[in-house]
Parts: C-alpha cells; sequence; structure tokens
C-alpha cells in the first residue's frame, strides 16, 4: 500500500507557506505563496495543489488566528472561510485548522538540537510546561502542558493581545503616545513587525522629531546598521519589551522547561538579540529574579517549525489543541 501523503500549511498575515508530508512527519515540497497575491486562502491553497503530481486526502492548516468553530476570521489578513466549505471545495476528506502557535508549540518536542540556540539561562527542568511565543506580523504565543508519557497538550493561546504595561521610566510615555493613537495597547502593538514600527514612531514623537515613513526592514537594518538613533533604540527596546512580556508568560505557566522564541524577527536578528536586553528584562522580576534566571529560553533557528506541528497536529484529538476539524460525514 502507498504511503499517504498530507498536505500543511502555515498561514501567517504575510505569506503562505505549504508542504506534504507522509509516514515520518517531516514536511517536504515546500513551497511559499505572498498571501497579497490571493484574494481568499481557498486561492492560495487551490495555487499550490496545482503545482503537486499528487492530490492530499488529508489536509492540516496552522493559521494566524483564534479557532473557535467552523467559521474562521484572520486576524491579520482579511480573510475569512468556513473550514467544513473549504474541505468540500478542495475535495479533502478531512481538513483541521488550528492556531499556529499552537502548531509551533506542537513542533518544539520534535526540534533537533542545531536547530535551536540557548541564549540564557540554565538547563531544562524535566515535566515541567514549556512557554513559548513570536513576534511576526503579530505576537503569537503558546505553551506546552505535560501529559505524562512523553505526551503534551499544546494551548491554543492569544496572549498577544494582553495589554501592554509600561516596566520603566522611559516605557511610560511610549504608552501614552500608543494609548493617544488606538485606545488599548496591547503587546502585539509594539512586538510585532508593524509593533516596531509603532516603537520607532512614538520615539520620534517623543523627541519631538518627524519620523520617516519606515517599514520594520528599514527600521531593524539602520539600527543594525547605527545610522539612526531612534531605530537602535526602537529595536532594543523591542528586545526588552519581548524579554518582559517573555517572562511574564514562563511565570503565568509555570514554564521552568524553557522558554521557545519563534516567529520571523527574532531568529533573522539572532546575533543582535543575543546581546540586547531581552535577557535582563526577562529576568528582572524582584523576589523571582533567581526563578527566572534559571530558566533557559533558545531561539528557533527551523525554517520551517510551524509546518512540522502542522504535521504532529494529526496525530492529536482536535479537542487536544483547539482545532477544528471537518471530515466526510460531518
Amino acid at each position: 500500500m502507498a504511503e499517504e501523503v498530507r498536505l500543511v500549511a502555515d498561514i501567517g498575515g504575510t505569506n503562505a507557506r505549504f508542504a506534504l508530508c507522509a509516514g515520518d512527519g517531516w514536511p517536504y515540497a515546500i513551497h511559499l505563496e505572498r498571501c497579497a497575491d490571493h484574494a481568499t486562502l481557498e486561492d492560495a491553497v487551490s495555487a499550490y495543489l496545482a503545482r503537486l503530481p499528487v492530490r492530499p486526502r488529508r489536509a492540516a492548516i496552522a493559521a494566524a488566528v483564534a479557532v473557535s468553530g467552523d467559521r474562521v476570521r484572520m486576524t491579520n489578513r482579511a480573510w475569512s472561510f468556513s473550514v467544513t466549505a473549504l474541505r468540500a471545495r478542495l475535495g479533502l476528506e478531512q481538513l483541521l485548522v488550528l492556531n499556529d502557535f499552537t502548531a509551533l508549540a506542537l513542533a518544539v518536542p520534535r526540534l533537533r538540537p542545531e536547530e535551536l540556540r540557548q541564549v540564557g539561562g540554565g538547563a531544562p527542568t524535566g515535566n515541567a510546561p514549556i512557554a513559548v511565543i513570536g513576534p511576526g506580523t503579530g505576537l503569537g504565543v503558546s505553551g506546552l502542558i505535560p501529559a505524562g508519557g512523553g505526551h503534551w497538550i499544546p494551548l491554543q493561546s492569544e496572549g498577544g493581545h494582553v495589554t501592554f504595561g509600561a516596566a520603566d521610566e522611559r516605557q511610560v510615555p511610549i504608552l501614552r503616545e500608543l494609548s493617544r493613537r488606538y485606545g488599548h495597547v496591547s503587546a502585539e502593538r509594539l512586538l510585532s513587525g508593524p509593533g516596531l514600527v509603532n516603537l520607532y514612531r512614538a520615539l520620534a514623537a517623543i523627541e519631538g522629531v518627524p519620523a520617516e515613513r519606515l517599514t520594520p526592514p528599514q527600521v531593524s537594518a539602520r539600527a543594525l546598521a547605527g545610522t539612526c538613533p531612534l531605530c537602535r533604540e526602537a529595536l532594543e527596546t523591542f528586545c526588552a519589551l519581548l524579554g518582559t512580556v517573555a517572562g511574564n508568560l514562563v511565570l503565568t505557566l509555570g514554564a521552568r522547561g524553557g522558554l521557545y522564541i519563534g516567529g520571523g524577527i527574532v531568529p533573522r536578528l539572532f546575533d543582535y538579540f543575543v546581546g540586547s536586553p531581552f535577557r535582563a528584562s526577562f529576568e528582572r522580576r524582584g523576589r523571582f529574579s533567581a526563578y527566572l534566571a534559571a530558566v533557559p529560553s533558545y531561539v528557533i533557528l527551523a525554517e520551517h517549525p510551524a509546518l512540522l506541528g502542522a504535521s504532529a497536529a494529526f496525530d492529536h484529538a482536535p479537542d487536544l489543541i483547539g482545532a477544528f476539524a471537518a471530515a466526510d460525514g460531518d
């Protein structure tokens, strides 16, 4: 009997990544589609399927969205779809849709040592929860809860939308400036690609200087080159804020098993990130500073970890990963 080939996808606000997987679960035939090139998710999936010599019958899609039922509306992309209807239109026997950072969490136990780089802390505590966070187009948050026997329960979290709180005097006027602009200021308003630009613009307003119309890559490039002091401060503040939010997540979950950082920003800035204010802010926690100093943090350098996690989702009951599954007979 031929080995079953399944479709897996990682749908972010900017890019949609597709792959196939078989018995070992490792993605192959990986291809990227720009979300802006397609009016709907169905169009993007169909564009990938048209490239294939095979037609998968089962699929798992990890998307940057809170999955709570058949109707899915993405947070950072104007795509909305019915899981059941999409399964039928694509001719699939089963379609599983889960949050992209739930998928990233599922990938963590399967990552190879060379796909991780430790930044501070000691050794992880066995049989303890694990925290997962990552800024990209938005801010993804998840975690893993040990279930015994080497099994894990991943969390479906929208922790990127927790309320931002200033941790020092310099961050107070930043919060004030963004509150004036947005009303509610979430962590994602600062810890994401658009958030890096928000930081730059807020700092410019605080200093009373005009802000240029910069993209996130331009802010980070100028910061690393040392050609723009405001960009440099924006990137430093970005890393410090990530340390604060990540430390809060670790304390909330009791994640002595470690913190894993993914997303599209930090891995690309790894050399800078190691010496950034991230770890000092992560550990600066008063009476619990020693607790956090012992917790290791890792940057995920694997190229497509969410695809690996989407593949792992086939091995879990949908209700254990907060997923919605549509199948023949539904």
